[in-house]
């Protein structure tokens, strides 16, 4: 199986395969459940990078060019087939690059690339600057990123284990502004933006600058929930059905291998 996977890759043809990219500090858990929620006839699958979890003894990436090699060479021979991608906040901005790449590489784009909770990437990110000044407490980290909900809740009693996922986290928004440092182009695939309508650290007119990332459709999708709505269960359903409607398939479906 692939190391960054979470789950085995079904070879029965169960439906377009969606790889599911974690915000910064979370991991493949982030995407419990999404299975059920989204829905027949899509895959999920739960991306997870180094660092955490089963993969907790492998060194953090901070450097994008990195992050994008390690992701072609695990996960590229699974996209020869139609699939799709969400990213939630620093996974919104794995998975563009991600797709940027297998653009600019020739290869088969996404169907679908789906961010959710993340500016823009062109877009200046004073809070991400903000938040990796080496001299900031953990506790100021915590609150700037929305207080403990930012904190899986069965880990916030848990003193040791939290000051790994705060190392984790702090090594992922190095990797977030690694990121964002590349110049942008815009994707031959749909896009759909989701914004959490309480969200305190990304406005909505932060994630409609999306649609600068596309030639083909744009959609910005408000939710009901914070910064971390991608574990309820609105935003699964609403993915789900946007890959059934067959909205997402027209920009990516003219790409012919070689």
């Amino acid at each position: 199986m692939q190391r960054s996977l979470a789950v085995r890759p079904s070879t029965r043809g169960n439906g377009i395969r969606l790889f599911c990219f974690h915000h910064a500090g979370g991991g493949a858990m982030t995407y419990a459940g999404w299975q059920q929620r989204v829905g027949p006839d899509v895959a999920v699958l739960p991306v997870r990078l180094p660092g955490r979890e089963s993969r907790r003894k492998e060194a953090r990436i901070t450097d994008g060019a990195e992050l994008v090699a390690e992701l072609e060479s695990d996960l590229g021979p699974l996209l020869d087939e139609p699939y799709a991608f969400y990213g939630h906040s620093l996974g919104a901005l794995a998975a563009y690059r991600f797709a940027q790449h297998r653009v600019s590489a020739g290869q088969r784009p996404p169907e679908l690339l789906a961010v959710g909770a993340c500016s823009a990437p062109q877009l200046p990110a004073p809070l991400l600057d903000a938040l990796l000044r080496p001299e900031l407490p953990d506790e100021e980290l915590i609150l700037s990123l929305g207080g403990l909900d930012s904190i899986p809740a069965p880990l916030r009693s848990r003193l040791g284990r939290l000051r790994d996922i705060l190392a984790t986290l702090r090594a992922d928004l190095t990797l977030a502004q690694s990121l964002r440092a590349t110049p942008v182009t815009a994707l031959p695939c749909s896009l759909d933006a989701y914004g959490g309508e309480a969200d305190p650290l990304v406005s909505a007119t932060e994630v409609r600058a999306w649609e600068h990332c596309t030639t083909g459709r744009f959609r910005f999708r408000p939710v009901l929930g914070t910064h971390f709505f991608v574990r309820g269960r609105d935003l699964p359903r609403a993915v789900g059905e946007s890959l059934r409607s067959g909205a997402a398939r027209p920009d990516a479906a003219s790409y012919q291998a070689g």
